[in-house]
């Protein structure tokens, strides 16, 4: 079977829904998404959406505090229209249909986190991302032209290495055409073709056994692009959230850890140790409100010392009722594990969070490879550095959603369908599998290396040996990969695995600890740094 489209936008969180709202206006699209159309990172993010509008707060600021916490590595283009375009999105939000909380007065409640400067994030209590992502879901239901396929998992990028009369044109002339998809209701693959597309998959968090990302962040966009032979940069710098809920026990090798929001710190939140003391003025004078990277690292320092599992955050000295009102869903989640937080301390431990490093691409959200766009956490605008600045990443998405889609508007009509027939996708001498084990046995293996050898804390030693057991790792599974039907678990651990590949191969390429990238064998910073780029020259 094959589907022909303008627009084929991978991921419908509120990079792709944004960019396929704006798109349909001149073409016509096709969103997939591997679960349900609701499920995406957006969904789990608390805390909001950072953007001057305050009139006490400036636009110099904000690219100012932005600058600070990417520690020399942000493109400060990027960065400037990051801040200058942000407001006119957020508005466009609230124009759509969302809902954001409000003083009495009538005017937007903007709060301030770690590493802001003013009061200039706009949200809707704790649950930001959900609002966003259901509106944005409501204005595209009312779109004809801008079709969701639910439970459809994008296998790899079309270019011309599936074509076999082009399979030997150079790396830096191919084009993308859409991409093998695999409906996992069917069991069925099918093509995709479209003129262009866009990369919208979020985050990379479950390479890491400890992640505050959903079940669906495998780093799928990241491993197509890389097979691909496209661009990326900066992988090695991973965001872990300091304060991620800690429990014994997990349902499954894929569970979550439940993200006690930036903003719980901002209100007020204080860490302590296992005897009950705050630690943080030990390492740095803004304490609980320093940048994610400098509290992440404390945490994990004070758990290395102790051989503790945890740490505690305290809000019980705040008024329970005004708790309440501003985290209902972080009140009732800890409830449901015994924990009232109005009279109990939190238990968290850091889990990764966030990419800030990824497909790389210009102004305008323009991979390296023709016809491709990457849009929110799976691209690198330039705009997070070495370090994001707490809650830039929806912004990040609103804005460069947007300008993609205005450069579509300006050159769709340049971009044409393969002159060439796609393959139709060949399963043949491929077996089923029958013991899941061989993948789960695999995932739980990177999980660990990830977690243990290039997590908060690296060094030379730690990176060897991840990169020399993943380069094996990744090969075996390469290859289990092509005698195997597909299977959303097995393509999943294969794009785990491409993933886990590209943070080693580009934290072993920084010699230096810069932002969220520190390892005990360069623990100074280079006066002059460069990011990281890596390309799959065999595609």
């Amino acid at each position: 079977m094959e589907i022909k489209t303008d627009v084929l936008i991978i991921g419908s969180g509120i990079a792709g829904l944004y960019a396929a709202l704006k798109i349909s206006e001149f073409a016509n699209v096709a969103v997939i998404t591997k679960k349900e159309k609701s499920e995406s990172n957006t969904n789990y993010a608390q805390g909001g959406i950072a953007s001057v509008i305050d009139p006490n707060d400036s636009f110099e600021k904000h690219i100012s505090d932005t600058l600070t916490a990417g520690d020399g590595l942000c493109d400060r283009k990027a960065v400037e229209v990051l801040v200058k375009e942000g407001p006119d999105k957020v508005f466009d939000l609230m124009k759509i249909g969302a809902e954001f909380t409000k003083k009495e007065d009538g005017s937007l409640d903007l709060a301030k986190e770690g590493g802001h400067s003013a009061h200039r994030i706009v949200h809707s209590k704790d649950l930001t991302g959900r609002e966003v992502e259901m509106a944005l879901l409501r204005a595209v239901s009312q779109k004809n032209n801008i079709q969701i396929l639910e439970n459809h998992f994008a296998i790899d990028l079309l270019t011309e290495h599936n074509i076999f009369q082009l399979r030997n044109e150079p790396i830096n002339n191919r084009k993308c055409y859409g991409a093998y998809v695999l409906n996992c209701s069917t069991g069925t693959v099918i093509t995709i073709q479209a003129k262009a597309t866009i990369l919208a998959t979020g985050g990379l968090g479950q390479v890491y056994l400890h992640t505050t990302n959903p079940r669906i962040a495998t780093g799928d966009g990241f491993a197509m692009a890389y097979r691909a032979g496209v661009v990326l940069g900066n992988m090695e710098f991973i965001q872990f959230h300091p304060t991620s809920l800690f429990t014994h026990h997990k349902a499954n090798i894929y569970t979550p850890n439940f993200l006690i929001s930036e903003a719980v710190r901002g209100f007020g939140g204080l860490l302590r140790n296992q005897k009950g003391e705050r630690f943080m003025e030990k390492y740095d004078p803004r304490k609980e409100l320093a940048p994610r990277d400098i509290v992440a690292r404390a945490i994990d320092n004070e758990l290395k010392k102790s051989g503790e599992d945890c740490v505690y955050l305290d809000i019980t000295h705040k008024n329970a009722d005004e708790i309440k009102s501003h985290f209902p869903h972080i009140y009732n989640n800890c409830l449901n594990y015994g924990i009232d937080i109005t009279k109990n301390l939190i238990p968290v431990v850091p889990a990764a969070h966030y990419a800030c490093g990824g497909i790389v691409v210009d102004l305008n959200g323009r991979t390296s490879l023709k016809g491709l766009y990457a849009v929110g956490e799976v691209s690198m605008t330039g705009v997070h550095g070495a370090n994001r600045l707490a809650s830039n990443s929806l912004l990040e998405a609103l804005v460069f959603s947007y300008k993609a889609a205005l450069d579509l508007k300006e050159n769709i009509s340049s971009l044409k369908y393969s002159d060439y027939p796609i393959p139709a996708w060949d399963e043949s001498g491929t077996l089923s599998i029958e013991e899941n084990i061989m993948i789960t046995h695999s995932v739980k293996e990177i999980k660990h290396l990830m977690w243990d050898y290039v997590g908060i804390v690296r060094s030379n030693l730690r990176l060897d040996r991840a990169a020399h057991r993943m380069h094996l790792l990744y090969n075996e599974i390469e290859e289990f990969y092509k005698k195997t039907k597909v299977s959303e678990s097995l393509l999943e651990l294969r794009n785990i695995a491409a993933t886990a590949h590209t943070i080693i191969k580009c934290a072993k390429l920084r010699k230096e600890s810069r932002g969220l990238h520190y390892t005990i064998d360069y623990p100074f910073k280079l006066e002059k740094s460069e990011n990281t780029i890596i390309q799959n020259k065999n595609p």
